[in-house]
């Protein structure tokens, strides 16, 4: 999983998985789920990142099998 913050645009994707996102849905408005050929999902997109999320603070719990890395 990477986080990528646009701030040109003001928004946070959410890549969940490696590979080309084909269709976009709406799931509520500012957030957009990116599906791949088969329906599943790739990726979010959150429009306004800053006014809707605490961007200077990233915390994980309990993830198994963790490798962290920063760009």
């Amino acid at each position: 999983m990477k986080l990528h913050y646009y701030p040109e645009t003001d928004s946070l994707y959410i890549e969940l998985a490696a590979g080309p996102g084909v269709e976009v849905r709406m799931i509520a408005e500012g957030l957009n789920a990116d599906l791949d050929a088969d329906g599943r999902v790739v990726g979010f997109d959150i429009e306004h990142a800053s006014t809707q999320l605490d961007l200077s603070h990233l915390e994980t719990v309990s993830l198994p099998h963790m490798r962290l890395r920063a760009a």
